[in-house]
C-alpha cells in the first residue's frame, strides 16, 4: 500500500534524513586507508546515538550492524568486519537513521585514494544516473520514468543495472511502496504523487548485471567479481516535484 505523507510528517523526515546525511559526511571524512570498516561503523552509531535517533539497518532482518560497508565487487549489504581499507578500493557506504518516528536512507561510493580511471568513471556515471532519476521525479511522471532514468545512463556509459535489488518507500518502515527498480519502461508504473517519499538508489556494475549473495546472508557481490558502485538519495515529493532530504 503506498503510504502519502503529509508536509509535517516529511518535516520529521527531514530531521532523520539529515543525521544520516551528516554521518556519511562525517565517515568520508574518516575513510583513509588502514582504517577497518568495523571502525567506521562504530563512529557511524556513537554519531547517530549523540544525535538522538537509531541505527535503522541494526538488528533489521537481523542484520548485525549500524551501517553497510562494500567493497569494489560488493554492491550492497557489506557487513562492516576487521577489513582494512586500501588506497584504490571502492567503498559504498549507506547508512539509515530512524528519530521521530521516521527513518532516512543515504548511500554513496567513495574513491578511497587514488583509484582507477575505471572506478572514477563508474563512480561519476552512477552519481550521474542518481541526479537524472531525482530530476524525472515529478508529478508529471510515472515510477517507471524514474526507473528508465537509471537504466539509460548507465547502459549509454556501456555499464549495467543490478535487477535483483531495488530503490523503496520510506516512513514509519524502513522499506514501503513503491518499489523502484533501476530498469524499465518510460511511462509505465504508477504515477507520481504528491507526499510520495522514496529512495532511488542506482546499483551500476562495470561489467554484467548478475549478482549472488555470500555465505553470510548479507554481502550482495558481482558473480564476474567487476567492480560495482551505490549512489541513494531520500527524496520527497512536494510542489510536484523532488526534494532531497538527505542532504547535509
Amino acid at each position: 500500500m503506498l503510504i502519502l505523507k503529509t508536509p509535517a510528517e516529511i518535516g520529521l523526515m527531514r530531521i532523520s534524513s539529515k543525521i544520516a546525511a551528516e554521518v556519511l559526511a562525517k565517515l568520508k571524512k574518516e575513510m583513509f586507508p588502514g582504517i577497518t570498516t568495523g571502525e567506521l561503523d562504530r563512529i557511524a552509531e556513537s554519531l547517530i546515538l549523540e544525535k538522538g535517533g537509531k541505527p535503522s539497518f541494526k538488528g533489521y532482518r537481523g542484520y548485525p550492524a549500524s551501517i553497510c560497508a562494500s567493497l569494489n565487487e560488493e554492491v550492497v549489504h557489506g557487513i562492516p568486519s576487521d577489513r582494512k581499507i586500501k588506497a584504490g578500493d571502492l567503498l559504498k557506504i549507506d547508512v539509515g537513521v530512524y528519530k521521530e518516528g521516521f527513518h532516512g536512507d543515504v548511500a554513496e561510493t567513495c574513491a578511497v585514494g587514488d583509484v582507477s580511471l575505471e572506478a572514477k568513471r563508474l563512480q561519476e556515471i552512477t552519481r550521474k544516473a542518481l541526479y537524472k532519476a531525482i530530476e524525472k521525479s515529478t508529478t508529471d511522471n510515472r515510477v517507471g520514468d524514474v526507473s528508465n532514468a537509471v537504466q539509460k545512463v548507465a547502459e549509454a556509459a556501456g555499464y549495467t543495472v543490478v535487477r535483483e535489488f531495488t530503490g523503496h518507500g520510506i516512513g514509519r518502515n524502513l522499506h514501503e511502496e513503491p518499489q523502484v527498480t533501476n530498469f524499465g519502461n518510460a511511462g509505465t508504473g504508477i504515477r507520481i504523487k504528491e507526499g510520495m517519499v522514496f529512495c532511488i538508489e542506482p546499483m551500476i556494475n562495470a561489467g554484467a548485471a548478475e549478482v549472488e549473495i555470500l555465505k553470510d546472508r548479507w554481502t550482495v557481490v558481482t558473480k564476474d567479481k567487476n567492480i560495482s558502485a551505490h549512489f541513494e538519495h531520500t527524496i520527497a515529493i512536494l510542489n510536484g516535484k523532488a526534494e532531497i532530504l538527505t542532504s547535509e
